[in-house]
């Protein structure tokens, strides 16, 4: 009886059971023959050996080994703290490590790089921190197991080793995409045309987004053709990124749609004639809108932070979101902070406010995210504050977080404004953090809340306030703030680590 015919009468005893059909003879066998089970059991193990002993191995490619490093391991004291935080000795602060890793110029040791791809795969706020900091051979790493592939989207690296555009993985198709659009994005556009017919929805999906690259009115056409494409996330990226070109036909489209919306009239209130934007909510949804990338939201479907909100006032916000910023200045003659300024008819100045704020952000508009942070009239919607942040100038942004912190004294409203305020929090902005602490623990329900303001300050607090934070916790002895001054010291010594060499500092 050949090897394989054994194997399956054995297979077939086991789905019968051994009181149905009795266990063939095997030579090898040393178990008693009252045993039927245990005597299956162990010809079972016995032809498993013999199968895989008998298999001819397969042929395989040799894999290119990892290019050299360009960049030096981190010293010593910074390698073993990396492993204390891999451990999870303040496991938060892996982010700020690697970031500070990158900013000295150095990189993850070796040995460490498979675990930290690996917490990558669960964690997607630290890859872009990781494909920093991996180096040469992270990325080497990332092409040899598609669990990690995350690294060379992140990284923008090109796909070295992939044969040709055809035989990657998603992953590190997408990495050279994105690696193309930010050296040559016409050719990079072409090259997607060659295979765009034959690829797959989700495909098509994650490479019309590398387009965010250097993105420009090149890319118009073929992102309008996207917009009839059979994948839903393949239209709604084709129009995110068109209302990202405030020249471009779309962009009329919108804006013809929004101007008739909102109009600047005025009104006589205690005897004095005051401008007023009167809105017009749109009226119905139709194709030309769903094809533009406006969905239709079921009324109380939108609703992005607080509060529900019906269909026609979550289309008003979409137009608004997607119509150039220009239209407003042009049409009403004021600047953003004239214009956001203006009562709205109807209760709706929220939502003209966050259509303008998405629309601030699309489009990367400083002026209008001055705007819209002054004077506060975003904090309710915190999911935006970060954001609008980040698109100010560095130099303004702490003065603007600050005045935000001393806006909202009260605890539930500013551990929400303070949980969207980007790190580090320096100078004024640190000032203000360190007054709402004080404030919190003299006012009621300091317990309740001086953890959750602990546990934001501990990531984004600068060192530098350790002295000071020390000085408040010998007045009054908690444990949360005692806690927090000891992170501080740990991220100061830790940053200390990663600090450039004092010759390279010299040179820059």
């Amino acid at each position: 009886m050949g090897a394989v015919s054994v194997w399956a009468e054995h297979v077939t005893v086991a789905l019968l059971g051994t009181r149905r059909r009795g266990v063939p003879d095997l030579q090898e066998a040393l178990l008693p023959e009252a045993d039927a089970a245990a005597r299956l059991l162990d010809h079972a193990g016995l032809l498993a050996v013999q199968r895989r002993a008998g298999m001819k191995p397969g042929a395989a490619e040799a894999v290119a080994p990892a290019p050299a490093e360009e960049a030096p391991a981190v010293p010593g004291p910074a390698a073993l703290r990396l492993e204390m935080i891999l451990g999870g000795e303040r496991g938060r602060m892996l982010p700020e490590w690697l970031g500070a890793a990158a900013r000295g110029g150095y990189r993850v040791p070796a040995r460490n790089l498979p675990e930290l791809l690996d917490k990558g795969r669960s964690d997607r706020a630290i890859r872009p921190y990781i494909a920093r900091a991996a180096g040469r051979r992270g990325a080497w790493l990332a092409l040899q197991n598609p669990d990690w592939a995350y690294l060379l989207t992140e990284s923008g690296a090109s796909a070295e080793g992939v044969a040709d555009w055809e035989s990657g993985t998603r992953g590190q198709r997408v990495a050279a995409l994105t690696a193309l659009r930010r050296a040559d994005p016409g050719a990079a556009r072409a090259r997607l045309l060659e295979t765009w017919t034959t690829e797959a929805a989700p495909d098509r999906a994650a490479f019309l987004a590398t387009f965010e690259h250097s993105l420009s009115a090149e890319d118009e056409e073929f992102l309008e053709r996207c917009l009839d494409d059979r994948g839903k996330d393949v239209r709604q990226n084709a129009a995110d990124l068109l209302a990202r070109l405030p020249g471009s036909e779309y962009a009329r489209r919108m804006a013809g749609r929004a101007r008739g919306l909102l109009s600047l009239g005025r009104r006589t209130v205690r005897s004095r004639s005051e401008p007023w934007i009167t809105v017009v909510l749109p009226a119905d949804h139709d194709d030309a809108m769903a094809r533009d990338g406006i969905p239709f939201h079921p009324a109380g479907s939108f609703a992005p932070s607080a509060g529900r909100v019906g269909a026609r006032a979550a289309w008003l916000r979409e137009i608004l979101a997607r119509a150039p910023l220009a239209t407003w200045t042009e049409t009403f003659g004021l600047p953003p902070g004239g214009i956001v300024a203006l009562p709205v008819t109807g209760d709706l100045a929220r939502d003209l406010h966050l259509g303008w704020a998405r629309a601030a952000l699309l489009q990367r508009d400083v002026a209008w995210a001055r705007a819209l942070l002054s004077g506060g009239i975003v904090v309710e919607e915190t999911d935006l504050l970060g954001d609008l942040l980040r698109i100010l100038p560095a130099d303004e942004r702490e003065s603007v977080a600050a005045d935000l912190i001393r806006w909202n004294d009260r605890q539930p409203d500013l551990l929400g404004v303070l949980s969207r305020i980007p790190g580090p929090w320096e100078g004024r902005l640190a000032d203000a953090v360190l007054s709402a602490l004080a404030a919190v623990l003299e006012g009621p329900g300091a317990s309740r809340h001086l953890a959750q303001l602990c546990r934001l300050a501990d990531e984004r607090l600068t060192p530098a306030a350790a002295p000071r934070l020390t000085e408040l916790a010998a007045r009054h002895d908690t444990w949360p703030l005692s806690e927090l001054a000891a992170t501080l010291r740990f991220r100061h010594e830790m940053l200390l680590e990663l600090a450039a060499p004092a010759a390279d500092r010299e040179d820059t």
